[in-house]
């Protein structure tokens, strides 16, 4: 099976420029290259599955760039938006793109002796160009007509309106295609399916500049199997950048994916073979309750993100957590990140500390203390997975892990936190 089929059965092949004359093309090594505009400090799920495609190019032999746009993200995209984009500084743009080129350096090969990666800033080529030049020399070959038709922009003129700075993104990244194409031989874009009209215009304007032929390559939006939009939790975006979403966010998002989505997801997203995931769909058929896909999935990505060692530590957290390892074994950083997504209490240090019973009902998991103490005397109360068997007992705090956290649980499932401040 060719790149091209692999990405189709993978469910990440949304649009193509005459596939036929890009498969020829691609029986040697071509140069293929991705767009990431810094709209803040880190990329996250959503830039993931386009990046991983780059991967496999890279992977398959073929030359890989990824771009970060200094210049772009100064503009901002249009697309999939209702409203206008906050212009950043200069120098908050600068910042985010020297975090996401470091980020990068995860997913690509930047020291293969064959193929190595290459990352790009577009500022470097468009910050040297005049607005005259850059209106006579590019301007020149567009249409406004057609930009107007594109669906970026059609859908914001139907929403209230778009500034010229965003309407002129699409020539921005146009611009984009054709330096990489002068510069790299650079013959593939790749993008999310929103960005179609924008790789095509790129193509239309090495043509008319160049008289050169290229190709562009979309992957579909991914959407949860419910219609909600991929990418998100109760908490917000999930970021691959480990201070914006811990390690065991990171693990407990995949892990927790709908039954619906996850061998979708395992195609998407894993570098498993067809047979392996083919296999752990029958397995999931077989028993979903196993969640052995699941814990698949999890355990791939949050190693490919964050390294192998933060998997083992997330792994034992979430074990830990219900009973299933020692959690005083567990570091801070792992036990506090574990806890952030916990209904919690808070208890003053050096004050008294509550009876378990209160400290329940103040997490809000049960409705009231005569609940929580129905809780003990049904054999359910646990605080860092002992048993608690008085309604009278408070923990001391010798008992917080770390000095400074404490674990309740009501019966097998229901956690929540106690944090000393």
């Amino acid at each position: 099976m060719n790149l091209i089929e692999d990405l189709r059965w993978r469910g990440l092949l949304a649009q193509s420029t005459d596939e036929k004359a890009l498969l020829e093309a691609m029986k040697k090594p071509i140069t293929a290259y991705i767009g990431f505009d810094p709209t803040a400090h880190s990329l996250h799920v959503g830039n993931l599955v386009v990046l991983l495609v780059l991967r496999r190019f890279q992977l398959a032999g073929h030359h890989p760039i990824a771009l970060v746009g200094g210049a772009t993200g100064l503009v901002g995209d249009p697309s999939g938006r209702s409203d206008e984009r906050t212009l950043n500084s200069n120098e908050v743009v600068e910042a985010w793109v020297l975090s996401i080129r470091k980020q990068l350096s995860a997913f690509l090969d930047f020291d293969s002796t064959t193929n190595p990666a290459l990352v790009v800033n577009n500022l470097d080529w468009t910050s040297a160009l005049g607005a005259i030049e850059f209106l006579r020399d590019i301007g020149k070959h567009f249409s406004v007509n057609q930009m107007l038709a594109k669906d970026s922009v059609a859908s914001r003129l139907q929403a209230g309106g778009i500034s010229y700075t965003e309407f002129s993104y699409q020539v921005l990244q146009s611009f984009d295609y054709l330096e990489l194409f002068r510069r790299n031989n650079c013959t593939l874009q790749i993008g999310g399916s929103d960005q179609w009209g924008n790789i095509v215009a790129g193509l239309d304007l090495i043509r008319r500049v160049e008289t050169g032929s290229a190709h562009a390559l979309t992957v579909p939006l991914l959407a949860k199997s419910d219609g909600s939009k991929f990418g998100k939790s109760a908490s917000g975006s999930i970021w691959l950048d480990p201070s914006m979403t811990s390690p065991y966010a990171f693990f407990q998002f995949w892990l927790n994916s709908a039954d619906g989505d996850v061998i979708n997801l395992l195609k998407a997203f894993s570098f498993k073979s067809h047979e392996e995931i083919t296999q752990l769909g029958q397995s999931h058929e077989r028993d979903p309750g196993l969640r052995q896909a699941h814990r698949e999935l999890a355990r791939e990505l949050t190693t490919l993100v964050h390294g192998a060692e933060a998997t083992i530590r997330v792994e034992a957290a979430a074990k830990a957590l219900f009973g299933q390892g020692d959690l005083s074994k567990l570091d801070e950083a792992t036990l506090a990140s574990a806890l952030a997504e916990l209904p919690r209490t808070t208890v003053v240090r050096g004050g008294a500390i509550p009876s378990w019973v209160d400290l329940l009902a103040a997490t809000g998991i049960v409705d009231s203390k005569s609940a929580a103490r129905r809780v003990v005397k049904d054999g359910g109360a646990y605080l860092n997975n002992e048993k608690v068997t008085s309604e009278d007992w408070a923990p001391t705090k010798n008992e917080f892990l770390c000095g400074k956290y404490a674990i309740l649980r009501k019966g097998k499932r229901d956690l929540a936190a106690v944090e000393l401040v």
